[in-house]
């Protein structure tokens, strides 16, 4: 009988201390606001989403060091998606459903942020979109934003940038055949037949995404005699294709775009990288403390150079922890009403003017060139019927 009744003693101990853990877990959960983050970790994009978990990072501990958000500290849920959309779908599920974040920052690639972007909103879960640029993702719905370009808005300032900043008359178009490359492609186009000007492109073909042998493209593209060359890709591919290009001796100005803005690109592309122009949203020479606080901290922390995929993943979570201190609410509704009317956001990517009815940001586009191996100003582009999808 004793035994019995010491058993029954054990068991209802074990039961109190099940339920007791339960019961700190729930309340440590209670002052904790989570925002989840997807990020190619690892694969083909693992650099991008290396910077982007770094850059984040440095936003939770700046949010956190400041009080968090509605007297709670922010954790961050982040998963690997490697630029799959498959995996991202499984993942923003998880995200939503066992995790119960509060909203998603998108620190990935266009596919994968197409494939999460509809799960989002019928969940009513906000999304911000660091820097993908396929059109569709903001399409969904109103519970998603983009706080990086749409590509056909980056695509006409790259052609703003050949045709009225450097005065091209005779274009070559290289362009990575995805959603990528395809929709800034789209925008250049645009923009240079509605300019005329004079200008005209000469050349265009599409590269297999897998591309690393860019010479057969670029002995034709030496052929036609362009007075410039827009290539569209990411850093390992624009890397390969701006070194082999001086390697042939071909010296005309080379213009890129967001996706070559990485410290990997500068190391792909070695000396030929000098000279080289992107249109991005990262000025480094930003005089902003916001900026050069970030540059200074990200260097120190991790021993390498910040880009844009970082810095827009970093504004995108400080947007969002923004838009809930202004909803004064964790609820979904609420917060996408909040990031909806932002306005004027001192981000390190820019002032961030507001996000129009469809959730495209409107801000200013940065013209960045190579010199001794680093990226600086060269111009930015202004015009608000150009950077106003």
């Amino acid at each position: 009988m004793r035994r019995y009744e010491k058993m029954k003693g054990i068991k209802v101990l074990l039961a109190l201390s099940v339920l007791l853990c339960v019961a700190v877990g729930n309340v440590f959960a209670a002052d904790t606001v989570k925002i989840g983050l997807l990020a190619p970790l690892t694969g083909f994009a693992a650099a991008d989403g290396e910077s982007v978990l770094n850059s984040v990072k440095l936003a939770v501990n700046r949010v956190n060091a400041e009080g968090g958000v509605l007297g709670k500290q922010v954790k961050l849920v982040y998963y690997d998606d490697r630029a799959n959309g498959k995996e991202a779908v499984a993942l923003v599920r998880k995200l939503i459903q066992q995790d119960k974040v509060v909203g998603v920052v998108g620190g990935s690639y266009s596919t994968p942020s197409r494939a999460v972007a509809p799960i989002c909103q019928d969940a009513e879960i906000p999304f911000i979109a660091a820097y993908a640029v396929h059109p569709d993702i903001t399409r969904a719905g109103n519970y998603c934003f983009r706080n990086g370009f749409l590509g056909t808005v980056e695509g006409k300032c790259a052609g703003y940038v050949a045709v009225d900043l450097l005065k091209s008359k005779r274009i070559a178009l290289l362009t990575s055949d995805n959603d990528f490359g395809r929709t800034l492609a789209e925008g250049f186009k645009m923009f240079v037949e509605a300019r005329g000007a004079g200008a005209k492109i000469v050349y265009s073909q599409t590269y297999p995404f897998s591309e690393k042998d860019f010479k057969p493209y670029l002995a034709k593209i030496k052929e036609v005699n362009p007075d410039i060359i827009f290539i569209s890709g990411y850093y390992f591919q624009t890397g390969p294709a701006v070194r082999q290009a001086r390697e042939m001796g071909i010296t005309v100005k080379i213009l890129g775009e967001e996706g070559a803005d990485s410290p990997k690109f500068l190391e792909i592309a070695g000396k030929a990288a000098d000279g080289f122009m992107i249109v991005t949203n990262l000025n480094r020479d930003d005089v902003r403390s916001v900026v050069q606080d970030f540059l200074k901290e990200y260097e120190a922390k991790y021993k390498t150079q910040p880009d844009m995929v970082g810095a827009s993943a970093y504004d995108a979570f400080m947007i969002l922890c923004d838009a809930i201190k202004r909803a004064d609410s964790l609820k979904g509704p609420a917060i996408r009403k909040a990031i909806a009317e932002t306005k004027d956001y001192n981000g390190l990517t820019g002032i961030i003017k507001g996000f129009t009815d469809v959730g495209e940001v409107v801000k200013e586009v940065q013209v960045q060139v190579v010199k001794d191996g680093a990226f600086h100003q060269f111009a930015v582009v202004k015009d608000l019927s150009l950077l106003t999808p």
